[in-house]
């Protein structure tokens, strides 16, 4: 009987590290591609605690997080036969276990490798500006040629942004005189608009003291009063116009009169 329950107790631990053994647990962002003797096994398996079969079943898991990768700095030449030196950062995520784990030996590695030759190949197909100003369609267009030999690895690209263009310090500086001759530009203009929007002005200021000669006595005035409140200025008021006006009626008076 002793030999008997010894045995039962050695067949329940044995079979107790057996399930043990052959428990796994699934992660929430995780999925379980399970293998039987090599062959992929039903659906990948998710979240939670799954029994696999002993000896026989092997698991491996994929994360479904979206991975952030950084694209190593590619250099190339623009279609402007500039060259540049550009780094980009793709976001992907892995939507197929199955085929990210059959169809392909290592799907970062092999999206990583994808990318960095897209980037050379974008940047052979763009000028200059475009790098700098237009990232935007440019970043769409790396998107779609990465996404498309990405799917076939059930994998997905989120998005793709170009982080940073270098450019050579001879360009740097052609650069930086470019746009300051174009700075110096716009002041010329603005200051030429200015000064003739003012002589419009001042031409329409004229002809309204010439045809009301008081108010370009008043004019006169207001000169005088803004240069006297210089104390350390010297004033010489002009003989005023209009008392030579005056006298030379008068003159005219007297003589139409016979003098008196």
């Amino acid at each position: 009987m002793g030999i008997v329950l010894a045995a039962l107790v050695s067949l329940l631990g044995i079979g107790i590290v057996g399930l043990v053994s052959s428990a796994r647990v699934v992660k929430q962002y995780e999925r379980g591609v399970v293998f039987r003797l090599g062959r992929v096994r039903d659906a990948p398996r998710g979240p939670g605690l799954t029994l696999l079969a002993p000896v026989l079943d092997r698991m491996r898991k994929v994360s479904t997080q979206i991975i952030c990768m950084p694209v190593p700095a590619q250099d190339g030449i623009t279609r402007d036969n500039v060259t540049v030196r550009v780094d980009a950062v793709v976001y992907f995520s892995v939507v197929d276990p199955v085929r990210a784990i059959v169809e392909v030996q290592d799907y970062q590695f092999a999206v990583s490798q994808v990318a960095q030759t897209s980037l050379r190949s974008i940047i052979g197909k763009s000028e200059l500006d475009d790098l700098l100003s237009n990232r935007e369609r440019l970043n769409q267009g790396l998107e779609l040629m990465i996404d498309s030999p990405a799917l076939g690895w059930g994998v997905h690209i989120d998005r793709v942004e170009i982080k940073d263009v270098a450019l050579p310090e001879a360009m740097k500086r052609s650069m930086s005189r470019q746009a300051e001759a174009e700075r110096e530009r716009r002041a010329r203009v603005i200051s030429a608009d200015g000064e003739l929007q003012a002589s419009h002005k001042l031409a329409e200021a004229a002809s309204t003291m010439a045809d009301t000669p008081a108010a370009l006595q008043l004019r006169l005035l207001e000169t005088v009063v803004e240069v006297a409140a210089e104390k350390n200025s010297t004033l010489v008021l002009p003989f005023p116009v209009e008392l030579l006006r005056f006298l030379d009626r008068a003159t005219e008076y007297r003589s139409a009169n016979g003098g008196t």
